[in-house]
């Protein structure tokens, strides 16, 4: 048998369902809804189990919501709710939501019948039997889970094989197999998988992954290659313990290495329904984190970015923009011009070569101080590096020690090189910058010279910048009857004030 002969793969999203399992994670019901619309009308996701039965009333609530916005848009049999062995219980719960598939969760593996449930194999089926019977009566389809049938096929596969031949009998829609404790590797869930959908061709066979070892996407890519015709995933790999298999991932991993494979994935909608599946979680989604991960199409070090101007040399099939994104360039110690240079382009600049060699050499020292800078500082990097290249500094801030204290005034010794001579002085002021601009002024009255008054001071952070971005310090000063405006830039604001001041000290002899 050709495993792929069927070769379209639905996928069950089980982020409302299974997803909320994560520790800490809890949808409220407009969330819910909210999260079942996108999935459905904005992914194109084949199926969604979005709960377990008898959970909570608010999760009837949830349910209900979701179901009659699913059954006025015509999705209704894509809707799927966990139900159980509890005499009818979880039927009847379902049926007042006005869903209309139920997965009702079986025993995969001999251990758990015995020592969970304490049945045999004969009692169990009867059971399930029973809630066929009136599912059926009540127009409810029923898909299967076999929980725990990985440790089933590795230790009592008789008797899994025992339920596939009464399932095989029934009106049962799908029987979903799950990894439940994530302990198949890929070579084992290959076999597994195949080994099955080879004993009953015509059972319609689920896939449900877990990532308790980092294997859940190739454990999936294994079972579809073995002929498997549905896999469950969930948004950003939400799950319980290490997680479910992540939906992002999983996609994108098929799409690009298992030829002739059809999913009904809009994989530009990915991105998106991640950030809002975050938003309402506060589930952190890791920076490298595959296809939605801050970091994952940021290039750091220049040979790549150079790369990328050479024929695409560091591009992979991972374009970004199959997934609503761009692609960006770090910038910082580890860039080089083609970094800078990509950046520029975004912002609509050009520099010439001798200036773009002096940016990215400021670029890099600025990096070996701050961890990360953005694309937005770039002007004022340009503007302080340029600004700073065409002055002549014939007196330099050599030193200088500012201190704030509570209780007291705030004070500062500096050190000036003033055309070669060194010069120490000190004051206190009303703030660490005015003490700073007191000691100049001391320096300054022994040279019998008159410092310009400051008219305006003004500080800039690139907009969305934190609390340690480079920040952009404007002063205008006042020099007998003309203003003149000098710029500093620095991730502390202190500094770059000081860094402008130090420019209007080697401005006032060509300011006069």
């Amino acid at each position: 048998m050709n495993p792929l002969v069927n070769n379209y793969i639905e996928i069950m999203d089980t982020t409302l369902r299974d997803g909320e399992q994560t520790s800490g994670v809890s949808f409220s019901g407009s969330e819910k809804l909210t999260i079942s619309k996108l999935l459905i009308s904005e992914l194109s996701v084949d199926r969604i189990e979005i709960a377990s039965a008898r959970v909570s009333i608010g999760e009837f609530h949830s349910v209900k919501k979701i179901c009659d916005w699913a059954k006025d848009e015509g999705h209704i049999k894509k809707i799927e709710v966990l139900t159980f062995l509890d005499n009818g219980l979880s039927l009847e719960w379902i049926n007042k939501t006005g869903c209309k598939v139920q997965n009702l969760l079986t025993k995969g593996s001999l251990n758990h019948l015995k020592n969970q449930l304490g049945q045999k194999p004969q009692e169990h089926f009867e059971k399930i039997q029973k809630v066929l019977d009136e599912a059926d009566k009540s127009e409810i389809l029923t898909n299967v889970y076999l929980e725990d049938w990985s440790n089933g096929m590795k230790k009592s596969k008789e008797y899994v094989f025992s339920l596939l031949d009464f399932l095989s009998k029934t009106t049962v829609k799908r029987v979903m197999l799950p990894d439940t404790l994530g302990i198949l590797t890929p070579k084992k869930t290959g076999n597994f998988i195949n080994e099955i959908t080879s004993k009953y061709p015509k059972i319609h066979f689920d896939f449900h992954g877990h990532n308790d070892y980092d294997l859940g996407v190739s454990n999936t890519l294994e079972a579809v290659k073995n002929g498997i015709k549905g896999i469950h995933l969930t948004v950003n790999g939400m799950g319980e313990r290490a997680g479910n298999v992540a939906l992002e991932s999983a996609v994108a991993a098929i799409n690009d290495f298992i030829p002739n494979i059809k999913l009904n994935i809009k994989e530009n909608s990915l991105y998106k329904v991640s950030q809002l599946v975050s938003t309402f979680t506060g589930y952190r989604i890791p920076p490298n984190k595959p296809i939605v991960g801050s970091n994952v199409f940021t290039q750091t070090a220049g040979i790549h970015a150079d790369g990328d101007n050479k024929k695409n040399l560091y591009y992979n099939d991972l374009i970004p923009e199959r997934f609503g994104r761009k692609r960006s360039y770090a910038l910082g110690k580890m860039s080089g011009k083609a970094n800078v240079v990509k950046n520029l382009e975004e912002l609509g600049v050009t520099l010439n070569e001798e200036d773009l060699k002096k940016v990215t050499k400021r670029v890099i020292e600025l990096g070996d101080k701050k961890q990360k800078i953005t694309r937005s500082d770039l002007p004022y990097i340009i503007s302080d590096v340029l600004d700073s290249e065409n002055k002549k500094n014939n007196i330099k801030i050599h030193s200088y020690v500012l201190t704030h204290s509570k209780g007291l005034r705030p004070s500062t010794t500096i050190s000036i090189d003033f055309y070669g001579e060194i010069i120490e002085e000190n004051a206190t002021g009303d703030g660490q910058f005015d003490a700073f601009f007191n000691a100049l002024k001391k320096i300054f009255k022994t040279k019998k010279m008159n410092l310009p008054g400051l008219v305006d001071y003004f500080v800039h952070i690139p907009p969305g910048s934190s609390s340690d971005a480079f920040c952009e310090t404007i002063i205008t000063w006042k020099n007998t009857s003309f203003e003149f405006t000098t710029r500093g830039f620095d991730s502390d604001q202190t500094v770059s004030a000081i860094k402008a001041t130090e420019k209007m000290l080697n401005s006032i002899d060509t300011t006069k």
